[in-house]
């Protein structure tokens, strides 16, 4: 019997399997604020650093370069994405600098399969829009961010201060490639803050295109 995880990994590996060679080249000019998220994470050497929905690597590339003493780690959900990312991580000599690995975001057991536990920094970048089950991808995330760690969330926002008609273009562009911007968002957030202990920052940028969310665990220290 299929599971929900395995239908979703069949479901985007039929998605990606040719789209994933051309999706860098592709998503660079509207996926808005992934360099911010990136600039943002400032994890200390030798924090550890997890991506969620990792893709073709394209962010955890730039995150090996801008914090080379970081441990970095990616899991998602396609193996055909994977096999990209890792031949792409391999031509920017960054292979041995990036732990991958396979799993679905709901429920994927991180000792198991990146041995440990916990991440002094976790983040979402545009994949949350794109996982089914994304309010337990985001419940299952909260329970990894370390003591003194973030979980930072970067996607698409309800543009609503743009002209309604480039709303409607973008979410019926974003609606043939099966990406739904989370209406919701904030107040899921707000509810897993309260649930978990932990504190939220949520800013609409780019007049509304964009959703950017901190929620960070407060030190054991403090």
């Amino acid at each position: 019997m299929q599971t929900a995880a395995t239908s979703d990994a069949s479901r985007m590996d039929r998605h990606y399997r040719y789209q994933r060679f051309i999706y860098d080249a592709t998503r660079t000019h509207y996926l808005i604020g992934r360099k911010h998220l990136i600039k943002t994470l400032r994890p200390a050497p030798g924090q550890t650093v997890l991506e969620i929905g990792c893709g073709t690597a394209w962010n955890l590339a730039k995150v090996a370069r801008r914090y080379p003493e970081a441990l970095i780690h990616g899991v998602d959900v396609s193996k055909a994405m994977l096999d990209t990312a890792r031949t792409s991580l391999r031509r920017k000599g960054l292979i041995d600098r990036v732990s991958l690995c396979q799993g679905d975001a709901t429920g994927f057991d991180p000792l198991t399969t990146l041995g440990r536990t916990s991440f002094d920094r976790i983040f979402f970048s545009y994949a949350l829009s794109m996982i089914p089950r994304w309010e337990a991808a985001l419940a299952h995330a909260a329970t990894m961010i370390a003591p003194g760690g973030e979980l930072h969330i970067v996607d698409f926002g309800q543009c609503e201060r743009l002209p309604e008609a480039f709303k409607g273009a973008l979410f019926a562009f974003l609606r043939h490639y099966t990406v739904t911007p989370r209406a919701d968002l904030e107040q899921r957030l707000s509810e897993l803050a309260e649930s978990h202990g932990l504190e939220l920052a949520f800013q609409r940028l780019h007049r509304g295109y964009t959703d950017y969310a901190v929620l960070r665990r407060p030190s054991t220290a403090a």
